[in-house]
């Protein structure tokens, strides 16, 4: 007989401690749709977000970091509070992307406000629908999926009648030179706005990068677009396609090693053309 090995205790006990945050999970607005081989759905409870925040364990701390959490779980104090949508594959019941979503009809505390200071969002007029940890599974990186979430982001905001979404823009780089580049791209390309005066709060600033965008504001040109936007994750991309602008400068997130651009999109500038136009793409790649 081949004997197991015995758990050990404390690894046992920790996960137990991990799943306990979560227990009483359930959702602020639920919402529920099928896409031919797929299902789009908030997480109902305590196991459904587990999976979520699994995935994103795969794919923030293992695949990025090269990290492992004893929990296997990526989790903050905001998640228990937020929504978190889920496109499952049907054919094999597997999750393939979530991404955590937060109203102020329930929260005036945002993630994006640890970054950034960001009062004249807060005082924008309507609803305000903050997004973020978006993540997919390797195998299902494909304009497909970003349709989905884009579905799922849609049917959101319409129970919620959000009129502004915002969030974190992450793009993996630490390299300044290159942060420079992508700052000067999104400028040149009209992505940028400093209307809302949103600005990095002081850990989190890119140290020197300020300054040298006051004393050269034009002295990269024109930027190599193909190389820079070989840079921009695509769903980034699709916000920008949008409507959406990147407010200020980035943020440095040296936690997850990363940038992160504050991305506002008012919903009225987010037509009914973009949308048929995802749709379209979606139905396209399904064949």
């Amino acid at each position: 007989m081949i004997q197991k090995k015995p758990q050990n205790p404390v690894k046992v006990m920790t996960k137990a401690i991990s799943r306990s945050k979560i227990k009483n999970y359930a959702p602020k607005i639920p919402i529920y749709l099928e896409k031919k081989s797929f299902i789009i759905k908030t997480a109902d409870n305590a196991q459904e977000l587990y999976d979520a925040l699994k995935l994103r364990h795969e794919i923030f701390i293992e695949e990025l970091l090269h990290k492992k959490k004893k929990s296997g779980m990526d989790i903050d104090h905001f998640d228990r509070k937020c929504d978190h949508l889920l496109i499952i594959d049907k054919r094999n019941n597997k999750l393939i992307g979530t991404y955590r979503m937060q109203s102020s009809l329930h929260t005036k505390k945002w993630y994006t406000a640890t970054e950034f200071h960001m009062k004249h969002i807060r005082k924008l007029p309507g609803n305000k629908l903050e997004l973020g940890r978006a993540c997919v599974h390797p195998d299902y990186r494909n304009g497909v999926t970003i349709s989905l979430l884009w579905e799922g982001i849609h049917a959101y905001m319409l129970a919620s009648d959000t009129r502004y979404m915002f969030g974190c823009s992450s793009i993996k780089t630490m390299d300044k030179e290159e942060i420079k580049h992508i700052y000067y791209y999104l400028k040149q390309q009209n992505h940028i706005t400093d209307e809302h005066k949103v600005r990095p709060r002081g850990k989190f600033n890119v140290h020197g990068l300020r300054r040298h965008l006051r004393k050269h504001p034009h002295s990269h040109g024109v930027v190599e677009s193909i190389e820079v936007l070989q840079k921009i994750p695509s769903l980034l991309q699709s916000y920008l396609k949008a409507g959406a602008k990147v407010c200020g400068s980035p943020a440095i997130d040296k936690s997850f090693r990363c940038i992160d651009f504050l991305t506002l999109l008012d919903v009225a500038d987010m037509g009914e053309k973009y949308l048929r136009k995802q749709k379209n793409a979606e139905t396209a790649q399904q064949g």
